[in-house]
């Protein structure tokens, strides 16, 4: 491990980061593609597909952490993350040819090996910097998350282009041409300007290389990261499809919005790394879980619009309808008020709303000459009960929460030099396969989900519930190291 940062720290630093980006950015282009396709002659998935074929690339890159890990641990950072950028080109290119699920699925499992960089970049990023500048060096390369809102922002205007605004489907093919030519140029750049160096454990047995595996710290690090980076990855394919369905949002719109979760969080990550480093990673995870609880409670109730019984009108007498209007019923001379519906009631799309709102009107069921008896109801009440789910607000609440699991991100993965400073790769690449595997299976889950209920705010129930699970996790474990002597901790 390096002792001092020097100007070749910083240059690598910077190329790391810059690869990590494109690769980012290439691992969640089906977020848009696919979203822009389904509705789309021969490509009408459903949203058990759709969550298909956005959580294949993850799951491939998901997989290949652990080995890109030890293969960076072993060989040096330089000719592992070129020859990744090289490899990835070759199946986004033949993603133009897809013209199906399976050929989709074929071409998503190879590209996915993009997100295996991940792993790659915290090993080579690691080793030339000294512990007390890592949680920084790290949370500036993890920024390079902010691919994925590179993609969503651009691509869909990408695709408008490509495709004369929808008049030309088959132009999407252009857009994976465009993004295999930018990971062969990043490839070039790497390794002409990189330069290799390994870590001390370089020259260890892949059984040794394996060893720390058997820790119950690396699980528990691996289960919060499927939380912050697992969960940011389904959201930034899955926030696209959603404010399609929810907002009405045109899919430019929509990726825009999208991109508002993602590229704070890519951003701010390097704040998580300063804060780490500052604060310890510990009390920053506790702020951490504990505002993602907070803010996916907000976040469960749906947009909805209610109507259901309210408070009638009852005879107070026996006697004959004399007259019905909107306002009041008249039986033999008695007059009965009814609460006329509200007319601005309907206009509340165009209000900003926060809260519930509750409106009551009361309409009659009898007509004039109608012999009604003591206590017969005359008039049902209706309830409406609204919920905007206004779309700003959800904006800033999903704002916030991809900035708080940004900020997260670097703070797991602070943990690790600390606890394995000379495993950085084999920990941080199993770490990263479990956070990997958030992305993979939460967006196929949400599809199940959506399916299951008819509600799309059931994917934050699930977050609701596994922040609440990481939340309680850590404290009983911190709670537990507490009575420990501090040599053990």
């Amino acid at each position: 491990m390096q002792q001092e940062a020097t100007a070749t720290s910083h240059k690598i630093l910077i190329l790391n980061t810059l690869a990590f980006t494109v690769c980012f950015a290439v691992w969640m282009i089906n977020g848009v593609l696919v979203t822009y396709l389904a509705p789309n002659p021969g490509f009408d998935w459903g949203a058990i597909e759709i969550g298909w074929l956005l959580g294949i690339p993850v799951l491939t890159g998901a997989l290949f952490r652990l080995p890109a890990g030890m293969l960076t641990d072993k060989f040096g950072g330089k000719p592992i993350f070129g020859s990744l950028l090289l490899i990835c080109a070759v199946p986004m290119f033949l993603l133009s040819y897809a013209n199906d699920f399976i050929s989709f699925a074929l071409c998503s499992f190879g590209f996915g090996l993009a997100g295996a960089s991940f792993a790659i970049g915290i090993a080579f990023t690691s080793v030339w910097y000294p512990t007390k500048l890592q949680g920084t060096a790290l949370g500036i390369f993890g920024a390079g998350n902010a691919g994925a809102a590179l993609t969503t922002l651009l691509a869909p205007t990408l695709l408008n282009t490509f495709t004369d605004n929808g008049e030309n489907i088959d132009g999407w093919r252009t857009l994976p041409k465009v993004y295999a030519a930018i990971l062969v140029i990043t490839a070039i750049v790497f390794f002409i300007f990189a330069e290799n160096k390994k870590p001390a454990s370089s020259n260890k047995t892949w059984a040794t290389m394996l060893r720390p595996l058997k820790n119950i710290r690396v699980w528990r690090f691996g289960f919060y990261y499927f939380l912050v980076f697992g969960c940011f990855v389904a959201f930034s394919q899955w926030l696209v499809p959603y404010f399609v369905n929810v907002y009405y949002m045109p899919i430019v719109a929509a990726g825009i919005f999208a991109a508002l979760f993602s590229f704070p969080s890519g951003v701010i990550r390097a704040l998580g790394g300063w804060l780490s480093d500052k604060l310890g990673a510990r009390k920053v995870m506790y702020w951490v879980l504990g505002s993602s609880v907070l803010i996916s409670f907000m976040l469960i109730v749906p947009k909805m619009d209610i109507y259901s019984p309210g408070k009638g009108i009852m005879a107070q007498r026996s006697g004959t309808v004399t007259s019905v209007s909107e306002t009041e019923i008249n039986i033999a001379g008695k007059n009965y008020p009814l609460q006329v519906k509200p007319t601005t009631f309907e206009n509340l799309d165009n209000q900003v709303l926060v809260f519930p709102t509750k409106e009551v009107w009361q309409e009659s069921v009898v007509k004039v000459g109608d012999e009604v008896i003591k206590k017969e109801l005359l008039a049902k009440g209706v309830t409406r009960i609204y919920f905007q789910a206004n779309v700003w607000i959800f904006a800033v609440l999903i704002i916030l929460m991809g900035s708080i699991w940004g900020i997260g991100k670097a703070a797991v993965y602070k943990h690790i030099p600390d606890y394995f400073p000379e495993e950085v790769g084999v920990v941080g690449g199993m770490v990263g396969v479990l956070g990997g595997l958030g992305g993979f299976c939460c967006p196929i889950l949400f599809g199940y989900l959506l399916e299951g209920t008819g509600l799309w705010t059931s994917c934050w129930i699930f977050m609701f519930l596994l922040s609440f699970v990481c939340l309680a996790w850590m404290h009983r474990v911190i709670m537990k190291m507490s009575q420990l002597p501090r040599d053990l901790h």
